[in-house]
């Protein structure tokens, strides 16, 4: 559910706006309302909070082992050892990242100039310009044997290979040819050089190492930069009367609390001397989203969070059949009950490493799923792609004989009997959670007449879902029932949503408002048809895993009967590893997309909504 709001506007004394707002931070329940402000105290505190988070960046890639230690003194600069001031971190790490990156294109340039002088030998550059005080001018080329033939004699040849000949020229130019550059340094002064900068990195390298010990007072600093800007910009953000003598100036700062908590707010501002004013919020403020539900309810927020998927204030919260169907879903795509106990597992493990600081909600819902997982699996007799006729009796008979690979693999017949059903629960599964978007627009605009735009919607979608059956299920469209009904709820049903979907008072201008957007209203027919038949990926899904994990299987069989059964086993595990893999991504892909969008258009849910985030100065403040 999503928790009522109200809109607030604190005015306190100019005098006390400092100090005001740390208290304000310590009662930790308002949403400021976002504002663009400048300050030049807030252009620091950002300017250094990119230099810290720069340097996390670079000691991020140096892992740090348990028990380490602390990074010695020798680490920081030579102003930092005096002990009169406490080494600056930042300072250091951002110093040494950027001697290592001037280090690392040295060390590009001189092995590309080495590559280059490397064929020449070994010589030194300076004995050209010797020669040439004595007389003797010497002029080195690079050229290709052929044009070599039609060159003047003369030349001295110093070496030769497929591709490329070096020859001095005595005293002149070789006309149309370009004279090979010198280098500054002989060969073995390249090398000596590209010795010392790979020493003077790989002490870089050490130095940052025993930096990443450190790395935790980073993350500290970075989260107080943090406060403070928050700080900063609600400071900046707070406006001023004007023009009034300065003992007498004002300021005022407006946001978002949850009326649960608007008690709070109010104490603060009786101990504080604040003039508070708070109101529901108009449908055009930017109102925050905090939602609560029930702790079963609660184990989806890890996904939705990693999506930063979240209703609009004024939208509906689905968070509780978003994981009822999810769960379906999920099962479904994964479709084995041996990967359901494997998941389990994982999940018993983690949950009780965890437990003495409590389990959280991720492997709760990890658990959930893995007993979806084995549930639909135990249903369909599928335990990690085995041929059935190798399975257990007792397996067979728990398994459902509508649905049950076991019985599928009877006889062509009975299979394809399987494969129509399992069609037919997608289709149906399809009815049922888009009919519950439309029960939910119903129940919300049930005072006004726009819920017959609704029931309109939910009328094509019973209708349409006969049309799918007598398309893609039945040869035989008298085999579906309520078939000519449909012609009827969906005639129908787009006739209502015509006429109410865009209903704000007036009739005349919901008819209107279709009119002008007839294409979109006339293509929704359509739609309805493809959001249906988008539940089908779920079978299709789950049988490309089944058919992946009895390709595996068959390929490790033949293995693990002889001198070759490691090999067997390697090819199983990585074989059912990489497919579990695979599932997960089509879970993310699939099961995600049919709650979030084909469920959620249905619903008139675009996920517009800004997380609650109180004024607080530890992270207690949640979207939750």
């Amino acid at each position: 559910m999503i928790v009522p709001m109200k809109k607030v506007s604190l005015v306190v004394m100019e005098k006390n706006r400092d100090a005001s707002l740390e208290k304000l931070r310590e009662a930790g329940v308002l949403h400021l309302e976002k504002r663009n402000v400048r300050s030049d105290g807030l252009t620091r505190l950002l300017d250094r909070k990119a230099k810290a988070e720069t340097a996390l960046g670079i000691l991020r890639s140096y892992p740090v082992e348990k028990n380490a230690g602390t990074a010695p003194r020798e680490v920081f600069s030579s102003g930092d050892r005096d002990g009169a001031a406490p080494p600056d971190l930042t300072a250091r790490v951002l110093e040494l990242g950027d001697e290592k990156k001037a280090l690392q294109e040295q060390l590009l340039a001189n092995a590309k100039e080495r590559s280059r002088v490397e064929k020449w030998g070994n010589f030194d550059p300076r004995a050209f310009a010797e020669f040439a005080q004595k007389g003797v001018v010497l002029i080195p080329y690079e050229l290709s044997p052929k044009g070599r033939e039609s060159l003047p004699e003369g030349l001295i040849v110093l070496g030769q290979d497929k591709t490329t000949a070096r020859v001095l020229s005595v005293g002149k130019e070789i006309p149309g040819e370009s004279p090979w550059a010198l280098p500054e340094r002989s060969l073995a002064e390249i090398d000596a050089l590209l010795a010392d900068i790979r020493d003077k990195l790989a002490d870089i390298e050490d130095q940052l190492r025993a930096l990443a010990l450190r790395k935790d007072s980073l993350e500290g600093e970075r989260e107080a930069l943090l406060q403070q800007i928050e700080f900063e910009t609600a400071r900046a953000g707070m406006e001023t009367v004007e023009n009034v003598p300065a003992e007498f100036t004002v300021s005022w700062i407006t946001g978002f609390v949850p009326r649960e908590d608007l008690g709070v707010l109010k104490r603060a501002a009786a101990e504080n001397g604040w003039a508070l004013m708070a109101d529901d919020p108009e449908e055009w403020d930017p109102v925050p989203t905090k939602l609560k539900n029930n702790r079963l309810v609660s184990l989806i927020y890890p996904l939705t969070d990693f999506l930063e998927t979240l209703p609009g204030y004024n939208e509906v919260d689905i968070s509780g059949w978003f994981l009822f169907f999810f769960c379906i879903f999920f099962g479904m795509i994964f479709g084995d009950a041996g990967y359901g106990l494997l998941l389990m597992l994982i999940g018993i493990i983690a949950a009780v490493k965890t437990a003495k600081k409590g389990v959280p909600a991720g492997i709760k819902m990890l658990l959930l799923l893995s007993f979806s997982n084995l549930a639909w699996g135990v249903l369909t007799c599928t335990w990690f792609g085995m041929d059935t006729a190798l399975l257990p009796d007792f397996l067979k008979r728990i398994s459902l004989p509508l649905i049950s690979g076991a019985v599928a693999a009877q006889s062509p017949e009975a299979k394809a009997i399987v494969d129509q059903n399992l069609m037919i629960f997608c289709f149906s599964l399809a009815l049922a959670q888009l009919s519950v978007g439309h029960i939910i627009g119903i129940i919300r605009n049930i005072k006004t007449p726009k819920f017959l735009g609704e029931l309109g919607s939910l009328g094509m979608l019973a209708g349409m879902f006969n049309v799918v059956l007598a398309l893609v299920v039945s040869n035989d469209y008298r085999q579906i029932p309520f078939l000519p009904l449909s012609i009827y709820l969906i005639g129908g049903g787009f006739l209502l949503s015509f006429v109410f979907a865009n209903y704000a008072g007036n009739i005349g201008t919901s008819i209107l408002e279709s009119f002008k957007n007839i294409i979109p209203v006339v293509l929704g027919i359509a739609n309805v048809f493809s959001d249906i038949m988008s539940y089908i990926r779920l079978w299709a899904v789950g049988l490309a895993g089944a058919s992946i994990s009895s390709t595996v299987n068959t390929l490790a069989g033949p293995l693990l009967g002889n001198f070759l059964v490691f090999l067997g086993i390697i090819l199983l595990v990585f074989g059912h590893g990489l497919n579990l893999i695979l599932n997960v991504l089509s879970v993310l892909v699939h099961g995600v997309r049919l709650n979030t969008l084909e469920f959620s258009s249905h619903v008139g849910l675009a996920w517009s909504g800004v997380a609650y985030k109180p004024f607080v100065k530890t992270d207690k403040g949640s979207s939750r």
